[in-house]
Formats: structure tokens, sequence, C-alpha cells
């Protein structure tokens, strides 16, 4: 039904006008519990099977449901979070989150390739600041999903890389006590010099200043760092090292792409970070590297290009212990969480 009816007809709209309403229908749902349940009947796994079929898996010292979470940028303000839960998640990742207020790129900014079933997005963390994403989640111990809910950290845009952070720990800080984890994004194309900081002595610089600031907190949560596809091997290495050093408690790869390359014209000019099926490649290759290179020192959350039940399992297969989606949902619906659980 979805991609029959629904999809054509949330293609019409401009994408970004289309997914802000999605966010505000999924914010109305989170809070009409009626509407919730009968949601939660339709799409959630959970619904389908007993407890007992469904394996919970142990990891960052957390307990999932399942395997599959939802990707950070989709619900950047934290506005949908429980009603995004109706649909089986395991973990949902908001943000990304910066310090203060900001309003992002100029629109257009957000590109559908159709025949690519993939997106490009140059968006550039709008968003309405740490504070009104704590004010969004803080209830959320009352609440009735057992979903993992992370937040996704990144520096505002007119804060230059050598002040950088200084909005890490701040962001740290707000959101120990709330968030389950923390995904330090240092990898999005999409805010100017913002990739600089995976460079080795950057990130081993950053990685231990939160070390350090979350040594003295309480209720500190685990801290993964989300590294981008395009690095190179020695690059990829540095950024592994740096993490490694610092006593990092994860991984998520991938970001976005910048490799269009293997797009038609026009799309392949537009710029901005490419995701969706277009990525799926080599986001599992990345993680295969990762995998190989750490040797099982750190889980790895594996996400880009994930549409289907068997990009999942390819995901898994190479090395993930938890993927991500946010194209797929996009493409293939709200039936994508059950769909896979019940194949993987």
């Amino acid at each position: 039904m979805y991609a029959k009816f629904l999809r054509p007809f949330l293609f019409r709209f401009d994408p970004e006008l289309a997914h802000d309403a999605t966010i505000q229908l999924l914010r109305l749902v989170g809070s009409f519990y009626p509407v919730y349940y009968l949601l939660d009947k339709c799409y959630n796994a959970h619904s389908h099977y007993t407890q007992s079929n469904i394996s919970k898996i142990n990891i960052l010292g957390l307990q999932f449901t399942n395997k599959i979470g939802l990707a950070a940028g989709y619900d950047k303000d934290g506005l949908a979070w429980k009603g995004l839960t109706v649909f089986g998640f395991g973990h949902i990742e908001v943000g990304t989150v910066t310090p203060r207020a900001q309003s992002g790129n100029p629109k257009p900014r957000i590109f559908r390739i159709p025949d690519e079933s993939s997106v490009i997005n140059r968006m550039g963390f709008p968003g309405k600041g740490a504070e009104f994403v704590a004010r969004q989640i803080s209830a959320r111990k009352t609440q009735r999903s057992s979903a993992i809910l992370g937040v996704n950290i990144g520096k505002n845009k007119d804060t230059p890389n050598e002040d950088a952070a200084g909005d890490y720990l701040s962001l740290l800080e707000k959101f120990s006590g709330l968030a389950d984890y923390i995904a330090v994004n240092v990898s999005s194309p999409n805010t100017v010099g913002l990739r600089r900081l995976q460079a080795r002595d950057n990130l081993e610089s950053l990685l231990n200043q939160l070390a350090t600031k979350r040594s003295n907190l309480s209720n500190s949560p685990p801290i993964l760092v989300k590294l981008a596809p395009d690095l190179s091997d020695i690059e990829l290495d540095d950024a592994l090292t740096a993490i490694l050093n610092s006593g990092m408690d994860g991984i998520i790869a991938t970001n976005t792409t910048l490799d269009h390359s293997g797009l038609k014209f026009p799309s392949k000019m537009q710029t901005g970070g490419l995701s969706g099926a277009a990525l799926t490649t080599l986001s599992q290759n990345i993680v295969r590297k990762i995998s190989l290179k750490i040797s099982n020192q750190l889980p790895i959350i594996g996400v880009g290009g994930i549409m289907n039940s068997d990009d999942a399992k390819r995901m898994l297969d190479s090395g993930a212990s938890l993927i991500q989606i946010y194209s797929g949902l996009i493409y293939s619906g709200p039936n994508i969480v059950k769909n896979i659980l019940q194949e993987i």
C-alpha cells in the first residue's frame, strides 16, 4: 500500500515539506495513545512475535530489543521519536543537535533520486538547539517505548574548528542522563570544515577532551563516533587509532558520501551528501574494513543504503553489531523494520 499509494502522494511534494509534515504527524501519533496502539499493532514486529522469539542484544552496556535503529537526521529536534517507535525500531538516534539553534543551509536542500532509490541532502544541521531537544526527551523515562534513544551531536556552523571542542563538551554535559548514548558527528559533508575534525590529531584532541569530561559527569552515556565513507585507508586508520586511544565506546559507519560518480546526469551534479541505495556498497565496504582493522575491540553500528532485508544481512555480515536505516524508510515505508526482522 505504501509503494502504490502513499509514496507517490508524498513524492508529489517538496521533500523537506513532506518530511516536516510526516514529523508533525508522527508527533501527534506519539501523544495520542489509541492511534499509537493501532499503528503499533500494524507495524511493530514485537506485536507479532512473542518476546522469546526476538533476541535482545546487549551492546554498549545497553539492552536493545532488536538490531534495527533509525539513523540521525530523520528526527532532528526530537519531536517525533515517540511516534516513530510504533514502527518497531530497537533504537532511535535524534539530531544532529547543535548547542544553539541554527537555520542550516539555504533551501532547497533535499533532493530525491527515485530511479536510484537515493537522496542528496545539504541540510547543514538545521535545528532548534540543545535546550529544545533536551525538553523533548526529558520525560521519556515515563513513556511506553523500550527503544534506546541516542543523541547525535555536532558543532554550530559559526563555531571555528579550533573552538569546536567547546560545542561538543557542552552537548555531552547537556545530554548526560537524558540520552542512552551520544554519537559524535564529525563526518557530515554539509558543514564547511567539519570533516577536518576526523584528522588524527584533531580527532584525538576532541575525543580525549570528551573522555575527560565524561569521567567527571554522573550518568555519562557511552560515546560513539560517526565516520564518513570517503576516508582513504590512511585517514581511516588514523581515525580508528584516535577512537581507540581515547577510549571511545563504538563507531557508526557511515555518514553520507560526496562521491556522486555513480549517478546519472543531472543528479550527479547536485551538491550535498548522497544516501540511499547508491551508498549501499560503499558503506558495507567501509564497515568491513573497520571490522577487520579493530578486530572486535568496539561495536560498529552500520548505516548507509540499507533498503531491505538483504542489505541488512550483508551489513551485519560485514561486521556491524547493529544497523540503522533512513532512506530505506522513505522508499520502502513503515513496514521496513518488521520485514527485515522477519527475514533476519
